[in-house]
């Protein structure tokens, strides 16, 4: 699959990121995750403490593939308000999901902490605005329905806005205590943490083939080399390439853009270096760097074409910069990378736990959606979990069937 195209930011801020052998020999272990990005890592993270033989393969090199294009704005909140949510699935569904999410971008902290390679874990706020008139109203519901569920927000008015950013919107959530984090680092930190501990990790190792062996209850997986791992479960973390092994049929994409610029000398004018995004979709979202630069994405087409995407990608580039410069007309801005990517999202906002007949002892993990990396830290926990105690209660929310509680 073709994923995305351009310049990438994340990897010239770890030069001398860590790299690993590819396989050269036959191989059997208990798990075996087949992906090295961010999902991969956060797998082989909750897996390293445990009692199991645990290998990691990489087509290519760790990170090198949505990893690099992720913005990483770690948040609770997504693309489909709870309020919604709650109209699809019931409200026990739905404020377990929520409280699952919170405990994930906790975890991502944690991981961040127990690793030694520094992830640049930042916990920072979120501006949330209305797009328009008409979506205060539905802004005002879910602010009140988080508030309920003990999230640390404040709704701001128009003239609340306008009295701490440069621009103006008729209301906003103020969210307290999101984060944001560099993901290429993060996915090198928590491989490096799970090397450390035993995990045996192979780079450059592309799966091209796999079936399941009846007698001796184990997958076979093929190398592109003619290698033969054997393992007791597997874990598809390909990322959107999980699609090319197993079509999910609640998971759709479409092309996203993004840019980061120079190093910018004076952010004062903005506020707490909020996170910032809005009600209107496609949506515009912002972050700053360590370093100081901002990231503007967004902008998203509905084209799954490669070379359509990739031949919007200047347009693209200068709309973002034209859309932030109206925001934030004093700070003076130069775009530096921009890359435009495949952006996967399902249909019915929550993500997915793939478990298949053809696929004995297999998880695939589909966290698309735009809180790919918290999705990820959520459903890693849960997999692990159902393979290391063999039940995870959480389980049946994510898989590709699950309930819809609001029957009556």
């Amino acid at each position: 699959m073709n994923l995305q195209s351009g310049t990438y930011y994340w990897p010239t801020t770890f030069p001398d990121a860590p790299s690993y052998p590819a396989l050269e020999d036959d191989l059997s272990c208990d798990v075996l995750i087949i992906g090295g990005g961010s999902s991969g890592a956060q797998c082989a993270y909750y897996l390293a403490d445990t009692h199991l033989d645990v290998a990691v393969i990489e087509k290519s090199t760790i990170g090198s593939g949505s990893t690099s294009a992720n913005t990483a704005l770690l948040q609770y909140s997504g693309e489909k308000m709870f309020t919604d949510l709650i109209n699809t699935f019931g409200a026990d569904y739905i404020n377990r999901h929520l409280q699952l999410l919170k405990e994930a971008i906790d975890e991502i902290e944690a991981a961040s902490k127990n690793a030694t390679i520094d992830c640049e874990f930042n916990r920072t706020d979120t501006l949330y605005s209305a797009s328009c008139t008409e979506d205060v109203e539905r802004l005002k519901k879910e602010y009140e329905f988080l508030k309920r569920h003990n999230c640390e927000l404040t709704f701001l008015t128009k003239e609340d806005i306008e009295a701490k950013y440069p621009f103006s919107r008729d209301a906003a959530i103020y969210s307290y205590n999101d984060a944001e984090i560099n993901p290429f680092r993060f996915t090198h930190a928590l491989l490096d943490y799970a090397a450390g501990k035993g995990i045996r990790i192979y780079e450059n190792t592309e799966m091209n083939g796999h079936h399941y062996d009846k007698e001796q209850g184990k997958m076979i997986v093929s190398t592109k080399n003619g290698l033969s791992i054997k393992a007791r479960y597997l874990i598809f973390a390909a990322g959107y390439e999980g699609m090319d092994i197993r079509k999910e049929k609640k998971a759709s994409f479409v092309s996203t853009y993004t840019v980061t610029t120079n190093p910018v000398e004076d952010l004062s004018e903005w506020y707490n270096r909020t996170l910032i995004w809005e009600t209107a979709r496609p949506y515009l979202y912002m972050r700053t760097t360590r370093d100081n630069r901002i990231i503007i994405g967004g902008l998203d087409d509905n084209t799954n074409y490669p070379e359509d995407r990739d031949s919007k990608l200047i347009h693209k580039k200068n709309k973002l910069i034209e859309e932030f410069n109206k925001m934030f007309p004093a700070i003076k801005v130069q775009p530096e990378y921009y890359l435009t990517a495949f952006y996967g999202g399902i249909a019915d906002g929550i993500p997915i736990i793939g478990q298949y007949e053809e696929y004995p002892n297999c998880y695939f993990l589909f966290a698309f959606g735009d809180n790919g990396t918290v999705y990820s830290q959520l459903l890693s926990r849960i997999i692990v979990k159902e393979i290391v105690e063999g039940n995870c209660p959480d389980l049946a929310l994510y898989l590709q069937e699950r309930p819809l509680l609001n029957k009556g």
